[in-house]
């Protein structure tokens, strides 16, 4: 028996003998890092969860330089060659698993799929409407949603005394992104409170943590009760019924008004669902994407931006005097010629970026240097816009907001720039993006140019402290604004 007992003893410390020789002769081993990174990505997956990933990966790069192992199979860059080298246009470096993991559908998207080839296919559908030139076709409708969500936030100062401008940001974006996809606004702003629908969408960030964390339990809430689990498995059920309404109501559009229907964003898909070049399961995958990437995104960036001028009144003051010298029937062309103005948005997509977190692909299969290491096939390697927007080399006193600093642009500010992501990922939805940001800012501040952070019902400057999953908002989820008098 002893002897047994002895054998099983020596077995076990040579199995952990070549486990632990295994780890330590891994090349991403060689990658500096914590030490705990060589074993494990639980201590990653708990910032994760917390919305704290993209804190703790930054504090590492702060730590360890600009190539640091995050866990066994993952490694972050901050060098601007090899984040040109792994975001190129050719694409050699494939979107990895993450991407499937957070999105609310398992059907391939845009946004989700590895496949370099289907990816450019469903750009070719999707980008052409919202290129810089066709967006500006549908300014009228971005003008008036604007216009209306000024006028809502004016009752409710007259009312409360206060705005939250993050609620009415929120709901412009969302009836944006409803009239110019489907045809119809999802009538956000006439409603004046939040929904279910807008509800579930602020949970899109959370849900994604818990999904990127627990891929292959969630599925199982359908059998299992483990009650934070399955809120996000319902969360993901009632955003894809979301989608599926979406689609319902532009058909309806179709059968009634077809003509205005052809004017959408979404009529490449539809005649691409017509023409059987996509099933109805990657349209309504499409039609998620469209919800869930035009909405929070730009409402986030536009409360950031009045936040940010609000609490400092020498750059409001410019501002305003910059927005008197537009004609009272001034459009998108005479706001894209503001300095100021634009120097504002750039540095709250660089300071405040909607999307900072990590952009994980995978090593090609015959590995790549990367830095001064060399990494093997299938590592997942990524780069955060967080950290290179905070390059201390290149943005001087990164954490500070000084819009100044986009007078004078170097091409390490262009390379280093990256809000809407890289190369052949980048975002359709940028255009549109700026649009709105120009509107919703100059219309916000011509009509309120008093405004001034508000102390009402105990807000405080620790509630605008950016909650990071995969999209950034603010902690406390509301931006009170107040306004003596309009002008």
């Amino acid at each position: 028996m002893a002897t047994y007992s002895n054998l099983s003893v020596s077995v076990f410390i040579f199995a952990a003998f070549l486990y632990v020789a295994h780890v330590l002769r891994r090349p991403t081993s060689k990658v500096p890092g914590p030490w705990y990174s060589k074993w494990t990505g639980i201590v990653l997956q708990y910032h994760w969860l917390r919305g704290q990933r993209t804190y703790y990966i930054h504090s590492l790069h702060q730590r360890y330089g600009p190539t640091v192992r995050l866990s066994p199979n993952e490694i972050g860059l901050a060098s601007i060659h090899d984040v040109k080298t792994v975001y190129h246009l050719r694409e050699t470096y494939v979107k990895s698993s993450f991407y499937t993991d957070v999105t609310v559908s398992s059907q391939p998207n845009m946004f989700n799929t590895p496949n370099v080839q289907y990816n450019r296919r469903l750009r070719r559908l999707l980008g052409g409407p919202m290129s810089d030139s066709a967006i500006r076709g549908v300014e009228p409708i971005v003008v008036e949603l604007a216009t209306l969500a000024i006028q809502r936030m004016g009752e409710e100062i007259s009312r409360r005394g206060a705005v939250d401008v993050l609620k009415w940001w929120t709901s412009m974006a969302t009836d944006v992104i409803g009239t110019l996809t489907f045809g119809e606004s999802f009538r956000t702003l006439e409603q004046g409170k939040p929904s279910a629908y807008t509800r579930d969408l602020a949970q899109v960030g959370p849900v994604a943590g818990l999904r990127a964390t627990f891929p292959s339990l969630i599925p199982l809430t359908d059998y299992i009760p483990i009650p934070f689990l399955k809120a996000a498995r319902d969360a993901t059920h009632r955003i894809m019924q979301y989608s599926r309404e979406s689609i319902q109501r532009y058909q309806n559009l179709l059968d009634s008004d077809s003509s205005r229907a052809q004017h959408t964003f979404f009529s490449n898909v539809f005649k691409a669902a017509d023409d059987d070049k996509l099933t109805s399961d990657e349209v309504c995958a499409a039609a998620l994407t469209y919800i869930v990437a035009g909405t929070d995104t730009t409402a986030n960036s536009l409360t950031y931006l009045t936040w940010s001028v609000c609490r400092n009144p020498k750059m409001k003051a410019r501002l305003l005097d910059e927005l008197q010298s537009l004609p009272q029937d001034y459009s998108d062309s005479h706001l894209r010629k503001l300095p100021f103005l634009n120097h504002l948005i750039d540095e709250t997509l660089r300071l405040y970026s909607a999307a900072p977190a990590s952009l994980p692909r995978v090593v090609p299969s015959n590995g790549a240097e990367l830095g001064t290491y060399w990494v093997p096939g299938g590592t997942v390697v990524s780069a955060q816009p967080y950290t290179m927007h905070r390059d201390p080399i290149v943005f001087p006193r990164p954490e500070e907001f000084n819009p100044e600093r986009w007078e004078t642009v170097t091409p390490d500010m262009k390379s280093h720039f990256m809000p809407f992501g890289r190369a052949g990922r980048i975002c359709i939805g940028m255009h549109l993006a700026y649009m709105e940001l120009r509107h919703g800012a100059a219309k916000f501040f011509l009509e309120f140019p008093n405004a001034t952070i508000s102390s009402k019902e105990g807000m405080s400057d620790e509630e605008m402290t950016p909650e990071i999953f995969f999209l950034l908002g603010p902690k406390g989820h509301r931006c009170l604004i107040e306004s003596e008098g309009r002008l």
